[in-house]
């Protein structure tokens, strides 16, 4: 028997779109489009104001406002949520250029490379040198003139498709939205007041219930556009590097332009860490503990797909699948965006957050089929994923609208009136149900930094179906209790810590010394010895036959049962004998229908057949001892 929650589950968990507010709004017609999403199985929506967006309509004005409210509480009545966006357009923290129209000492701020030395106001001196050409450098913190993307076109651009041309070509740079300094404390607290306050102001009686979450969109600190080419900072900026790496920081700065700067890479590296510090205090922060008091959960996610520190603040981490970056294949497992789903869903489950989102499908391009939309989401649940945002669904698709980093997964799309699309919709739901508020069966931990996470590890136990999560190296010495036998983090102990040559210091390798004389930290440097070391210590969630390096497996306990995902991540048919887990009685189940299927089980073992991007479902009561 499913649990009823499986068959009807919470609506909280349905698919929650992007939808384009990128037109001349009229409120009839938004709640007949909110009418025909939850008819096809969607029960939530981000509201996303987009390039297109008619002047009658601009950011934060009460006719924009308005239209806001009659969604929200038509959402109310129908039992569906809404989770707002903080900004007009992207990246966030500027709303729409008007922290610095407030404000003009607020404008995003950068360190730049000049021939000469600074003399207009507000650019101040940070570094004089030679380089070794013995031309002299001089390093300025000022304004860089950057923006960000605006919601509305140029006159008499936008409303007409031209060949050849997209939306983003139809504005020159200085003609964007001024973008704000977010490494600035005031200037962010300014950007809360403006949009987060305001939000509250108009909407607070349905903050944390048709309300759950705000949005914030990969926050760049140097915005976009600028013609400087400069490198993060603001005034004081060295101040506090130097004080998060324990040294003098000034006489390497030359190593962030120059390739041939002695330890280059070690430097920039260095000082990456040192910015992304300095954003999660003065932006990240500020919004989560503002989120934290207003009854809503901080949800969105950073600038980069690995980016696993800022998401400490998130109450709902998150991430982003863009751009083609995941397809059938290699994409599946190759490039830091193939670590994105493990990193929102590593992060949740340490923090103690019951939801973890991933954004998907934006500029997968026009000719996107149902298949790989399906196989994007399926790659994103059988990591974890329980909250997953399409991106998206288009008010409009007038004129250029429709180039707007398509597909266009709503009511204009090419399947929105086919039943498998609703299908879809459904078994997403189901699925979604099934990664929330579960218990993950994962024993495995990777070492990361803030900034950046390992990959080749990763791909080696995806291909053995040896579930893990990423452990970011100061939850390792900060949050962790190590013994000889665990390393215990938040509701998770890891009998295995695994970590490549780069991401260990003599900090972790002192904080790790008791695993490390039990063998149960090994650091991966992808030798057999190595792999050999990692498989007689790791058990995978499900063992095959026969090598399968493209099935992803996942096992989870929830209601009383164990729930196993199987996943088919590459390009041909997937044909194997697989043991599940040992001593249960397993039952394949149709999501889209919620029913059981019995499977007949020789020696343990069970045939599956998985085509290209095909997930299933499996369902068993625990065994006595594991019960135990």
């Amino acid at each position: 028997m499913l649990p009823r929650d499986f068959i009807q589950p919470d609506k909280r968990l349905s698919l929650t779109p992007f939808w384009f507010w990128n037109d001349k709004l009229e409120i009839p017609r938004l709640l007949d489009q909110l009418a025909q999403f939850q008819e096809r199985g969607i029960h939530g929506v981000v509201i996303h104001p987009r390039i297109g967006l008619h002047k009658d309509f601009a950011w934060m004005s009460d006719n924009l406002l308005a239209c806001m409210r009659a969604v929200i509480e038509e959402a109310a009545r129908r039992g569906m949520h809404v989770i707002l966006y903080d900004e007009a357009m992207y990246p966030s923290g500027s709303s729409g250029g008007q922290v610095v129209a407030e404000n003009p000492l607020y404008a995003c701020r950068g360190l730049v490379m000049q021939e000469e030395a600074p003399t207009s106001a507000g650019h101040h001196l940070v570094y004089q040198a030679q380089h070794n050409n013995g031309e002299s450098i001089y390093i300025v913190d000022r304004p860089i003139e950057s923006g960000i993307r605006g919601v509305h076109f140029l006159e008499g651009h936008g409303d007409v498709a031209v060949p050849g041309e997209t939306w983003w070509d139809r504005r020159a740079p200085e003609e964007h939205p001024a973008a704000t300094d977010l490494l600035n404390p005031e200037a962010v607290t300014c950007f809360i007041r403006l949009v987060y306050q305001r939000y509250f102001d108009e909407f607070g009686e349905h903050f944390g219930k048709t309300i759950p979450a705000i949005f914030t969109d990969e926050p760049y600190v140097m915005g976009r556009f600028s013609p400087y080419k400069p490198r993060p900072g603001t005034t004081g900026i060295l101040e506090h590097v130097n004080a998060y790496l324990g040294y003098d920081f000034t006489p390497h700065l030359p190593a962030l332009w120059f390739d041939d700067e002695p330890e280059a890479e070690r430097y920039r590296s260095d000082y990456q860490r040192a910015i992304y510090h300095r954003l999660e205090t003065t932006y990240y922060r500020q919004l989560s503990e503002w989120c934290t008091d207003h009854g809503v959960a901080l949800t969105g996610h950073p600038e980069h797909p690995d980016d696993i520190g800022h998401l400490r603040y998130f109450q709902w981490p998150g991430q982003d699948v863009i751009m083609n970056d995941i397809l059938p294949g290699e994409k599946a497992v190759t490039g830091r965006p193939s670590l994105q789903a493990k990193c929102a869903a590593s992060a949740a489950i340490h923090q103690g957050r019951a939801r973890n989102l991933n954004e998907f499908m934006g500029a997968y391009g026009e000719d996107v089929s149902l298949d790989l939309y399906r196989f994007v989401a399926h790659w994103l649940l059988v990591r974890g994923c329980n909250l997953l945002v399409p991106h998206a669904f288009f008010y409009s698709t007038r004129g250029a609208r429709i180039d707007d980093c398509p597909p266009q997964l709503g009511p204009h799309g090419p399947w929105w009136n086919d039943t498998a699309l609703t299908d879809f919709h459904r078994a997403c739901h189901r699925l979604c149900w099934v990664n929330f508020e579960s218990e993950p069966v994962c024993e495995v931990a990777v070492i990361g930094r803030s900034d950046r996470l390992p990959e080749s590890v990763a791909r080696f136990l995806f291909e053995h179906q040896i579930d893990f999560h990423y452990v970011e190296d100061r939850q390792v010495l900060e949050e962790s209790t190590i013994t000889a036998d665990e390393l215990h983090l938040g509701s998770m102990g890891y009998r295995l810590i695994l970590a490549e040559p780069d991401y260990i210091t003599p900090e972790l390798e002192a904080a790790l010394e008791p695993l490390t004389q039990t063998k149960r930290f090994v650091v991966y440097d992808g030798t057999p010895n190595c792999q050999e070391r990692i498989t007689a210590i790791a058990e995978p969630t499900v063992t095959t036959n026969e090598p399968c390096p493209w099935l992803r497996a996942r096992l989870v306990r929830k209601s009383g049962l164990l729930w196993c995902l199987l996943f088919n991540e590459g390009e041909t048919d997937i044909h194997a004998e697989v043991c599940l887990p040992g001593g249960a009685d397993w039952s394949k189940i149709d999501v889209v229908g919620a029913n059981v299927k019995p499977i007949s089980v020789c020696d343990d073992f069970i045939k599956i057949s998985l085509k290209p991007g095909e997930i299933g479902l499996f369902c068993a009561s625990p065994a006595r001892k594991q019960q135990q």
